[in-house]
């Protein structure tokens, strides 16, 4: 079972940035998809970005510009830049592995998330 400790959320104004790092504990991260996922206040979990084994990124319409994934695999770590923040970027953040990337069905192994509020 792979533990993922996420870190960086804040409170940011709108058009701010802030960067999200995501640890994994597997010794096969270096194999893995991994894939950043929100969840806003009464909406469902979805998808924001992923990144391949082997680099390939995928984004959600909704950020594409703006959100950057990147993994370090010698510290097992995925991490999401987010610039020009908005107000509807408010959401709880969450990594976890991808099973079907290029798809963006999550493996399930949330870990507690980073809370990103966006507001003036």
């Amino acid at each position: 079972q792979v533990q993922l400790v996420e870190s960086g959320g804040g409170l940011v104004q709108p058009g701010g940035s802030l960067r999200l790092s995501c640890v994994a504990s597997a010794s096969g991260f270096r194999v893995y998809a991994m894939g950043w996922y929100r969840q806003a206040p009464g909406a469902q979990r979805e998808f924001v970005a992923g990144v391949g084994s082997g680099g390939v990124t995928k984004y959600a319409d909704f950020v594409k510009g703006r959100f950057t994934i990147s993994r370090d695999n010698t510290k097992n770590t995925v991490s999401l830049q987010m610039n020009s923040l908005q107000p509807e970027d408010t959401a709880v953040y969450y990594c976890d592995r991808v099973v079907n990337f290029p798809g963006t069905m999550a493996a399930g192994a949330w870990g507690q998330g980073t809370q990103v509020t966006v507001s003036s």
